[in-house]
């Protein structure tokens, strides 16, 4: 057994059995509505996973719900970024992130292994990092300096520092790399001891858009998968919805080959596909499955009503067998583990300059092509993940959806402005040409909506400055009223008055 190895076990040890749970936002659904619909069918739940929210927000989750067992999923901590680390916006994201499980009393943390701040150019969903050695390699030493950074911020008992999780991304139609992901993330593994999400979703859309869907079975394909990965990590599971997304369904419909699978991504408020519940059967079943602590179902955007559906659906077929493996404890490992003479805070590994550098040239090729700055074959990226047509898809479609509707529509948002915009023959859609024309410092914490509403008025200054004014005005008021819903959470006799 390596010290990696152990210092893994030794954490993973002091986690109790979470079971099957569901993944939530505090607002969306509103947290404490759902909690009490749950309650009312008489649904019960191991634990809720909270996405990122405000500390006043996360302190009025823990107060409402003192009995909780709670875990939470990060955001803003782009550990696969060069640069992540580097500057006091990083120790304060850090020290933020303490903060909040500290307030939770999370026994983990959760954070996509992805970003969406890339090269100076921030985007609203996720994308995937570098398939490659060097991109593994820096983003080991990050995950295992953000451990070391919570346990040394003071915030956690020496034996409930809550132990990092990184989450397997989605594709949302493309990727660069030259290696598998299970190779990606087994270099990882034998380098720092943070633990994995598998998201099931996330997997089968490695199935989709690797191309493998036309080779060979989703069951034949997981098997392989789950054989290479480091399945002895993994902490959690995750299982979300699949869907089309909007600005692709006519893209989907007509460019169907004959045997592909639907053209779905990653989509939290869609359903639960059949096909996710038939891959949790052969990952539950498999013999490197022994860390498990607890199975989420995502479900924030969702109805109330949708989710009663299926977490009900969820406990009926797997609430006893995702027990059972949550309750497993590898013993022998977990006493060799305690019993060693070791210390897990000598594990150290810092990525060299060189490796930082050549990162760091990469993601700036990377950035240049979904942001349509540069072609993909001018960038002599490895390119294993790319298959022909996908990568226009994402940069044609989705991603000026996303700066144009999805984290807050910019014609709800700005009406007036819009408004002038339209009598003046001007087109929304060059906001996108604006926003990635060229870098930015990345020197406040990440939040989407927030950038919009920062960017929009300058856009507007530039293109129609007599419009300008109406746009800072409209942007003030909304930045007023969401810091103001951010730091309060309705509660269920609230709104029922």
């Amino acid at each position: 057994m390596t010290n990696i190895e152990r210092a893994f076990i030794r954490r993973l040890s002091r986690i109790p059995s979470h079971g099957l749970g569901l993944s939530v936002d505090v607002y969306s659904p509103n947290l404490f509505d759902l909690v009490e619909a749950l309650a009312s069918y008489g649904l019960r739940y191991g634990y809720l996973e909270i996405f990122q929210a405000s500390q006043s927000a996360l302190a009025e989750v823990r107060r409402r719900l003192p009995g909780e067992r709670l875990a939470y999923h990060a955001e803003g901590l782009w550990l696969t970024q060069p640069e992540w680390g580097v500057g006091n916006e990083i120790l304060q994201e850090v020290s933020g992130t303490a903060a909040h499980l500290a307030t939770l009393g999370c026994y983990w943390i959760n954070h996509e292994c992805a970003t969406k701040q890339m090269a100076g150019f921030p985007f609203g969903t996720y994308l995937p990092p570098l398939f490659t050695a060097t991109s593994a390699d820096v983003t080991a030493a990050h995950a295992t300096r953000l451990q070391q950074s919570l346990a040394a911020s003071g915030q956690f008992e020496a034996d409930r520092e809550p132990l990092v999780l990184l989450e397997i991304p989605p594709l949302t139609y493309f990727a660069f790399g030259d290696m598998p992901v299970t190779e990606f993330f087994s270099r990882i593994a034998a380098q720092t001891p943070c633990g994995f999400v598998l998201d099931l979703g996330h997997v089968w859309t490695y199935y989709r858009y690797s191309g493998d869907l036309r080779r060979r079975s989703m069951a034949a394909f997981l098997t392989e998968f789950l054989d290479a990965f480091p399945l002895e990590r993994v902490v959690q599971i995750h299982m979300a919805g699949l869907a089309v997304h909007e600005s692709a369904t006519g893209f989907a419909s007509e460019g169907f080959r004959d045997g592909d699978a639907p053209f779905w991504i990653d989509a939290h408020h869609a359903p639960i596909p059949e096909v996710l519940s038939d891959m949790l059967d052969q990952v539950l079943a498999h013999p490197k499955l022994r860390a498990l602590k607890g199975l989420a179902l995502e479900v924030d955007t969702k109805s109330i009503a949708q989710i009663v559906h299926e977490l009900h659906q969820a406990q009926q077929r797997f609430g006893e067998r995702v027990s059972a493996v949550c309750d497993t404890v590898q013993t022998a490992s977990v006493m060799e583990a305690w019993h060693d003479d070791f210390a897990s805070d000598s594990i150290a590994i810092e990525p060299t300059a060189e490796a930082i550098d050549t990162l760091r040239r990469q993601y700036e090729r990377y950035a240049g092509v979904v942001t349509g700055h540069i072609s993909a074959s001018q960038t002599g990226m490895p390119s294993r993940w790319l298959e022909p047509g996908n990568l226009d898809v994402y940069r044609q479609l989705y991603l000026p959806h996303e700066i144009l509707h999805w984290g807050g529509d910019l014609h709800d948002m700005f009406p007036e402005t819009c408004r002038q915009l339209a009598r003046e023959g001007i087109d929304l859609s060059a906001f996108v040409g604006f926003w990635f024309r060229e870098p930015h410092s990345l020197n406040q914490p990440y939040d989407f909506f927030l950038l919009k509403l920062d960017r929009f008025p300058r856009f507007i200054r530039e293109v129609l400055s007599t419009a300008f004014q109406d746009a800072v005005r409209e942007a003030d008021v909304l930045r007023e009223a969401y810091h103001t819903a951010c730091d309060h959470v309705i509660q269920p006799e609230e709104a029922r008055t």
